[in-house]
């Protein structure tokens, strides 16, 4: 079978889980396993390396089988180096990934980009934004992180970056940023600092995944989480109204576990987008729930093989 007709291992890798699926040319999502990442003391860069080829070898053994190795990986990351320092993968700093893949699969192209980047992707390739030229994909959860294809190509940036549309200042007063910065969108709309705000005014988490119970207690009619999810929607539709003023989109998908919300946090949401975005060409522009779930991570790093014409510049 000819390389561009085999499927494609496929990885997604963060700090909740590690995913690989083998993916057809027709993006497909076929065979899939997945792992929780290790933390703690015993999850380090070795043991991690080991838990992930593990993973891989019970879906392929050989490249022969296969047309390639796509990776989306938290970042930040060298890129396209794929050297990568996941800032919720604290055992791994400056690891090889793409050349270790490289060892693995010596007769396969190995592709690694960030992970919100790749669900831009999926999601642009055989989801929401099938059949557009223009999109920002979002991803809203730990972290709030992007990717852009315009003019029907993934724009990568100088160092691999473009579309991160998480530290864009929606509020120079607003909370300090992890980035060191102030304002950012994700030190205001990302699930834990969402749950911190609606904290301080008076929402109490009864188990550790507060950002989830934010959004259920607020579906419930908590009026402070139907607060804090005001107040994120409101950011988040400033932010996507600066995006499409300076890249003149045609969609923006958004996904991720915050998204799952639903019109709690995407009717503020559409309300502040329509508020700000003014110009006549941004007016058409659709802002939707992203379409291929746990699996648009899958399917943009396959895509960086398979459709590297257009989600590879390198």
């Amino acid at each position: 079978m000819s390389p561009r007709r085999r499927p494609v291992l496929a990885l997604d890798i963060g700090g909740t889980k590690m995913a690989a699926a083998l993916v057809d040319p027709g993006g497909r999502v076929g065979r899939s396993r997945r792992v929780p990442t290790p933390h703690g003391p015993r999850a380090d860069s070795a043991s991690l390396w080991r838990i992930l080829t593990r993973l891989i070898g019970s879906l392929v053994d050989d490249d022969v089988s296969i047309g390639g190795v796509g990776v989306g990986c938290g970042g930040p990351m060298t890129w396209p180096a794929g050297e990568v320092s996941p800032l919720n993968i604290p055992a791994w700093r400056g690891f090889p990934l793409r050349a270790r893949l490289a060892e693995l699969f010596p007769k396969a192209p190995v592709r690694v980009h960030n992970d919100a980047v790749c669900v831009a992707v999926g999601e642009h390739w055989r989801g929401a934004g099938r059949g557009v030229h223009n999109l920002l994909g979002m991803v809203i959860s730990t972290g709030v992180g992007g990717g852009l294809v315009l003019g029907n190509r993934l724009v990568d940036g100088a160092s691999g970056n473009a579309g991160h549309i998480g530290h864009v200042v929606v509020d120079p007063d607003g909370p300090d940023c992890a980035c060191g910065g102030r304002g950012c969108l994700e030190a205001v709309a990302s699930g834990p600092r969402l749950a911190v705000w609606a904290q301080e005014q008076g929402w109490h988490a009864a188990t550790g995944n507060s950002a989830r119970e934010l959004a259920d207690d607020a579906a419930r009619g908590h009026e402070v989480a139907i607060r804090a999810l005001e107040r994120a929607g409101t950011a988040l539709g400033v932010a996507i109204a600066s995006a499409t003023h300076l890249c003149d989109l045609d969609v923006v998908a958004i996904g991720g576990g915050l998204s799952q919300a639903g019109p709690l946090l995407l009717d503020p949401l559409e309300q502040a987008f329509r508020r700000h975005a003014r110009m006549d060409f941004a007016r058409d522009v659709r802002v939707v729930p992203a379409e291929l779930g746990q699996q648009a991570g899958l399917v943009g790093a396959a895509a960086l093989v398979l459709c590297g014409e257009r989600y590879w510049s390198v």
